[in-house]
């Protein structure tokens, strides 16, 4: 069953809301997960679950942990987002459609893809 607004305010910090049910976006350079360069699990911080591993994490410099693919592509979902002025694919979490980040076509191989996401949307787990 689906999470009311209020049920999310409850679960959620103010940050994570914002980006996860408001399709917000931290300042670049300002999320935890930025520089971080753990072995791990990427979460959604929405939900738990498992959306990257951080053997496919990359520096990109943008400002936001990327990643050039997810662990499984039905972990996540693409839509198009014509917010700003521009076309870009926005990305969600397929479990519980919170919102990530967007995905470019501007990253390193084998598939060329950036998925730059929020640390706000973010959790990390260690390796047990």
């Amino acid at each position: 069953m689906p999470k009311t607004e209020d049920e999310w305010k409850k679960k959620l910090t103010p940050e994570q809301f914002h980006v996860l049910r408001e399709k917000g976006t931290e300042p670049a350079f300002t999320g935890k997960y930025c520089k971080n360069k753990g072995k791990g699990t990427y979460v959604c911080a929405g939900c738990g679950a498992e959306l990257f591993s951080s053997d496919t994490k990359f520096e990109s410099g943008t400002g936001w942990p990327s990643f050039y693919a997810p662990m499984a592509k039905d972990s996540i979902e693409e839509k198009k987002d014509f917010s700003h002025g521009m076309m870009r694919a926005e990305v969600l979490c397929k479990k519980c459609k919170g919102h990530l980040g967007h995905v470019f076509n501007d990253g390193p191989k084998p598939t060329g893809l950036r998925y730059c996401m929020n640390s706000a949307a973010l959790g990390f787990r260690k390796p047990k």
